[in-house]
């Protein structure tokens, strides 16, 4: 009888062992499909240093000229990373809007821009006014010609300076609501 329940601890102790090596050869490749598949995502396909692009409409008016340090582009996503955007955006017009920021992440078909950190948004009106709109993030919406942030935004206007907690600014029509939080310090002439 000890014999046959030496065999079994033995035999017990042989699949445990087994078992346990079994799992182990596993769990490593499972491991590293993950990583695998994060590094696809952030594959880039290609990538353009300093970068100039310029755009007309069709009635041949200049509709934005950008300049960017370094663009590069994730393959899977189709979402294009930039570096230090620079954008004139006329929209056919002489005052255009100057927009910039340290990085922004292009959507596919450039249907959305997400600007991040050191966002500056300004523009002087025909009559030699300027304005200027500062947050840490904002996206902008270019063919709707709009743009929005939740994050603290300042304008300072020729008139003075505005803070507030988000905004929502149509760029078409010089129309700027802001959400919250909203104060003002004005010079009245």
């Amino acid at each position: 009888m000890p014999g046959k329940l030496r065999n079994a601890l033995l035999a017990i102790l042989v699949a445990a062992l087994l078992v346990a090596l079994g799992y182990w050869n596993i769990r490593p490749e499972s491991f590293m499909d993950k990583p695998a598949k994060a590094d696809a995502e952030q594959a880039i396909d290609f990538y353009v240093l300093k970068a100039h692009t310029v755009q007309f409409q069709e009635d041949g008016k200049l509709r934005y000229e950008m300049t960017a340090d370094k663009l590069e582009h994730l393959k899977a996503t189709d979402v294009t990373l930039v570096q230090k955007p620079d954008l004139q955006l006329y929209r056919g017009t002489e005052q255009p809007w100057h927009v910039q920021s340290e990085r922004g992440e292009v959507a596919p078909q450039g249907s959305e821009v997400e600007l991040i950190d050191k966002v500056r948004i300004a523009r002087t009106d025909a009559k030699g006014r300027p304005t200027v709109i500062t947050s840490s993030r904002m996206t902008v919406f270019p063919d709707k010609e709009y743009a929005q942030t939740q994050q603290a935004v300042r304008i300072e206007a020729a008139n003075g300076v505005t803070t507030a907690q988000g905004m929502k600014a149509y760029m078409n029509d010089g129309r700027i609501n802001l959400l919250s939080n909203v104060r003002g310090q004005h010079e009245v002439r």
